[in-house]
């Protein structure tokens, strides 16, 4: 799991007591669920006093934001991953592949289906989560954009972002439903995710030429 860059590098030690901390937070929380997390249990998994977990994380909602941190660095590194050019003959091929990625995420990784797609009510996770988004969603455009020639899309909507929101709500309803993302529910939140850019995205997009 690719841990977030801090805009402050920890000592070589104490990134290594955060590191511990958030391994036996993502155990637990894939175990036991957010409503079984404390720093408690989370210092008696890590075998660390809960004095050195507080002095990292002041609550269980600051462990989980920087958990939900952790989980989008592995999406970021999803989307950065190299791409095939000449499998893409529309966009609807990246679509696919984008939604593919992010789907392996949450299918490997049971402490993103609780912290994403989970109803926990933490709003200081939801928000985090959100700005987390739009920070992909970017990324997302960013790629469409190398690859084919993208319209001008309104400034006052984050399609990507929103988009990939919507994706993610039909997936929530299959782990709620089934505790897992099936097949079904994978093709119906693909589609979703389709259908959406489509509103935005004509059926034929450009090819833009590539270099190197």
């Amino acid at each position: 799991m690719t841990r977030p860059t801090p805009t402050r590098k920890p000592r070589a030690r104490s990134q290594a007591r955060i590191d511990s901390i958030l391994d036996a937070a993502r155990f637990l929380l894939t175990c036991e669920g957010v409503a079984g997390l404390s720093i408690y249990n989370v210092a008696e998994r890590a075998g660390i006093p809960p004095s050195s977990v507080y002095h990292f994380f002041a609550s269980v909602p600051a462990l989980l934001e920087a958990l939900t941190a952790d989980v989008h660095a592995t999406f970021r590194a999803a989307l950065q991953a190299p791409i095939e050019a000449d499998g893409l003959a529309t966009w609807r091929d990246l679509s696919r592949l984008i939604e593919r990625r992010m789907l392996a995420v949450y299918e490997e990784d049971a402490a993103a289906r609780q912290l994403i797609l989970a109803q926990h009510g933490l709003s200081e996770v939801t928000q985090a989560d959100r700005q987390h988004d739009l920070e992909l969603g970017l990324l997302m455009q960013q790629l469409f954009e190398r690859y084919f020639e993208v319209p001008r899309l309104p400034a006052d909507v984050d399609v990507f972002a929103l988009a990939m929101e919507l994706g993610d709500r039909v997936y929530a309803r299959s782990v709620q439903l089934h505790g897992h993302i099936t097949p079904r529910m994978a093709e119906e939140g693909m589609r979703v995710f389709e259908a959406y850019l489509g509103l935005y995205l004509p059926t034929y997009l450009a090819r833009r030429p590539q270099t190197g």
